[in-house]
Parts: structure tokens; sequence; C-alpha cells
């Protein structure tokens, strides 16, 4: 079989069954027996189009079909789904948090910072300019809120440690490439288990932030560049990777990989991407590869 369909529900609330499961082999071409990836969470559907395939149309298609149901689809080429290169965004994908709007919180601006960075995110204002405007409204800030911040506030997403631990075991090289700042993405990218980390430098001075980042600041089309580097330096083709995040900033970064997931995504970055998760974790992005629960690195 050439193509495969993967069907994925939330691990904390499994809806999949045989019954579902045959509803929807009913809608693909020349379909195999399904396989259980993890039972009653997510599932294969090998399957066999004649001629060309649009696998987005498959998916959206498919979709209709699920209705309300909460459960997540991949479709693709069987060639190359064990991706060996992983690029991830931090904020609100790695992460629950937005860190700028934590920082902004100790100087009494959150709400207002908020507001800035959700525009930014659904790509009504550029990400440079808005970045730059927020990290203003920390100048005098102690740098030293950046360790409580981590310690008290910030969540690691669902999966995302077993995601990144699970591919680098099997041979993946994996990036956490963020618009943020790296005084967060060292600490979370060692945590998670990512091989290197990229990000912006908050500007410091007697302990103090100033008020500024250090100049080109990484925003979308870094993000972009990183990829292409990473691919090339590793002699990789497009298929054999893999990008997730959830703002505009991502989209670039998204529609360059062989696999580009808008995770829980601005409405925009959700329609332009090849593939989504709207319902689960970030373990969906190894049921989506094939890889079978009980081959999880924790």
């Amino acid at each position: 079989m050439s193509h495969v369909l993967t069907l994925v529900s939330s691990p904390g609330r499994p809806v999949l069954d045989e019954a579902l499961l045959r509803q929807i082999s009913a809608h693909l071409p020349s379909p195999a027996d399904p396989v259980w990836l993890a039972e009653g969470v997510a599932a294969d559907i090998p399957f066999a189009p004649m001629g060309a395939t649009d696998n987005r149309r498959i998916a959206d298609v498919l979709r209709l079909e699920l209705g309300d149901l909460p459960v997540d689809l991949f479709v693709q080429a069987q060639a190359h789904r064990r991706k060996r290169l992983f690029l991830a965004d931090m904020d609100s994908t790695m992460i629950g948090q937005e860190c700028i709007d934590e920082l902004a919180d100790f100087v009494g601006k959150k709400a207002e910072v908020a507001a800035i960075t959700e525009r930014t995110m659904r790509g009504e204002l550029e990400f440079e300019t808005s970045l730059r405007a927020r990290v203003a409204l920390l100048e005098g800030l102690s740098a030293d809120v950046v360790s409580t911040v981590i310690a008290e506030r910030i969540k690691l997403t669902p999966g995302g440690t077993q995601l990144v631990r699970t591919m680098r075991a099997n041979g993946a090289y994996t990036a956490l490439v963020s618009g943020g700042f790296t005084l967060f993405t060292g600490p979370i990218s060692a945590t998670i288990g990512f091989d290197e980390n990229r990000a912006n430098t908050l500007l410091v001075d007697n302990g103090k932030f100033i008020g500024r980042v250090t100049e080109p600041i990484l925003g979308r089309e870094a993000k972009f560049e990183t990829l292409v580097e990473l691919r090339a330096k590793l002699g990789l083709v497009r298929e054999e990777t893999m990008a997730v995040g959830d703002g505009a900033n991502d989209l670039s970064m998204i529609q360059e990989a062989g696999m580009g997931v808008a995770f829980h995504a601005k409405p925009a970055v959700a329609a332009a991407a090849g593939s989504r998760v709207d319902h689960g974790d970030l373990s969906a992005l190894l049921y989506a590869q094939g890889y079978r629960l009980e081959e999880f690195v924790a």
C-alpha cells in the first residue's frame, strides 16, 4: 500500500473503535485492514489510490465525515514516513505559555502584551516590529525573574518530551526554533531533550533588561532558513523533515517541511498547513510517523 491514513484521538479521551475505523475505511480507495498503534487512541489504515493523490483533499473529506468527533488525522505517502529532522516552535507549542506574556506580568503589562502577541500570531502584525515593541515594555525588569517564570509558570505540552526523545532514539535530529528568547529555550530544550535550540537574545545590563534584543531578530524567515540549512547539512530530502508550530511566524517553516503541522493553531495557520492537530497532544506526531505506543521513549 502506497499511502496511509492515521487517525488519532486525545490520549485522555480515546474515541476510536472498530466501527469508526470501518466507517472511515469506506471512504478510502482500496483500503487494507486497520492497524492499531494504541488501542482506542491511534490507528493506521493503509490504502492504495490510483494515479495522482491529493492528500489534503482526502483529509478535508474525512474531517467532514468525522464531524464533531475529537479525532485528528494525517494522510500521507508511506515513503519517508519516519522523519529524520524535526523543528519545533516553543511558545504555545512545546510549552503551553507565551514567555513574553509571562515576563510582562511582572511589570503589570501582561494584558497589553498578550493582546499584541495574539494579533501577531494571527498574522495581523509583522513579527519583528511587534517583538521590538513588546520587548521595550520589559525595560528595567530584573533578568532574575526568568528562573521564577520557568519554575512556576511554564508547563510542557503533553507528549512533547516523548516526541523528541523517541525521534532522537530513532536517529532523528531535533531543533527548538523560537521567536522567543534564549533564556527560555536553553533550559526548556535541555529538559525536553532537543539536540539544539535557536532563539532571540534579550539584552541585559546590570542584571536588568534594557528593552531590546540582539539584531537580526529570529522570526518567520529565520525559522524557514534554519530548516533549509539543517536539511542540507544532514543531506536529507524534503520528505524526511517535519516542523510544528502554532503561529503565523511558523508558517514558512511548516510549509517547507515534508510534514508541516499546525498545532492547536491560529485559524489562518491551520488552514494553510499540510497537516494539523486540533484535538490531541504532541504524541499525535509520533503516531503520524507510525510509531506504536510501546515504542515511545519517556
